[in-house]
């Protein structure tokens, strides 16, 4: 999303027309879900996606469409059995996208976008609220409300803000969820860690590294990590603040490193805390969380061994089978 709207503000400020596209209604089996965005440029090129495939390239067309007569609105591309050779898809089901035309001399909107890109560098909960009305955009926060001139007013957007993009035909209204506060502490620079920090970057999660090795610190080993926090592990309540919306990936050098991060994690309100490691390690440990005052309510927190069962041996495989695992508990708890 943060190149998306990059890309807008870029093409709006070098002179080109753009057309944001996002689907606002999905049903059935469809390539992607409500939320999906991607933007249109003169020249039909693309940024982002709608899902690929038919459904795209009919996106694309009906964007261009859009450009030459400057009419925003939306339009359903049905998928179901009965109608399918509209767009030549063998999946049932149907999406509805809204195409929102913005001019060269928007400055507003593009300073928006501008917005919404710098936002994925902090940690903060945002969204885009979009009147199906007449187009208008507007950035919310819970701590600033509305950014600009908006149709609805900001109770009723704030109702919309959740962790799932929302329609609303009442408010004829369309609410997406931009970025999160959430943040992933992944513990341990090593030979896992540098597969799976770049995999969980690319799939939006907000990492911050936490090492007590300099050479396993180096930047150049986790590129677009948020953070990185070199400092004993003994000191890790000292040097982050932990919420109920974050991540604790737990994969130190050894045994030590592990109990003492679990051992302070447990105290924490974390929404997940993983770990890697044997079995036969999960019960030593377990035993020295219990001696350390750790309830067995807390210690039923830890997932372990971390990542799905998929047949992982080597670090890039194991680093798929965790990313894999937390796509899974950020699905479920959104």
């Amino acid at each position: 999303m943060k190149q998306l709207f990059l890309s807008m503000y870029n093409a709006l400020m070098s002179g080109q027309d753009t057309v944001f596209c996002s689907i606002i209604k999905s049903y059935g089996s469809t390539p992607r879900g409500i939320g999906a965005a991607m933007a249109v440029f003169p020249d039909g090129s693309i940024s982002g996606t709608v899902g690929g495939g038919p459904i795209e390239y009919q996106s694309i067309l009906h964007a261009l469409d859009v450009l030459k007569t400057h009419q925003s609105g939306a339009k359903d591309f049905i998928l179901t059995p009965n109608q399918i050779a509209d767009i030549g898809m063998i999946c049932g089901g149907n999406s509805t996208v809204y195409f929102r035309y913005v001019p060269t001399g928007d400055t507003t909107t593009a300073e928006l976008f501008k917005k919404n890109a710098e936002l994925y560098d902090t940690r903060s909960n945002a969204w885009l609220a979009i009147s199906l009305s007449d187009g208008a955009m507007s950035l919310y926060t819970h701590e600033y409300g509305l950014s600009s001139a908006f149709p609805l007013p900001v109770d009723t957007v704030a109702a919309l803000a959740g962790t799932r993009p929302v329609m609303s035909n009442e408010a004829a209204c369309y609410v997406l969820p931009l970025t999160r506060s959430d943040t992933l502490y992944l513990f341990g620079g090593g030979h896992v860690s540098q597969e799976l920090a770049p995999v969980l970057v690319h799939l939006g999660f907000s990492v911050v590294l936490y090492e007590d090795r300099v050479q396993f610190s180096d930047p150049a080993l986790f590129p677009g990590v948020k953070d990185i926090i070199t400092a004993p592990y003994t000191e890790m309540l000292s040097r982050i603040k932990v919420t109920p919306e974050d991540y604790i990936v737990i994969m130190t050098r050894g045994h030590q490193g592990d109990y003492e991060l679990l051992e302070q994690a447990l105290r924490t309100p974390a929404g997940y805390v993983g770990v890697i490691g044997s079995r036969s390690k999960i019960v030593a440990t377990n035993k020295r969380l219990r001696e350390a005052g750790i309830s067995d309510e807390d210690i039923a927190r830890i997932h372990t061994p971390i990542g799905l069962p998929i047949g992982a041996e080597t670090p890039a495989e194991i680093a798929i089978s965790i990313a894999a695992e937390l796509i899974a508990h950020r699905a479920k708890h959104k």
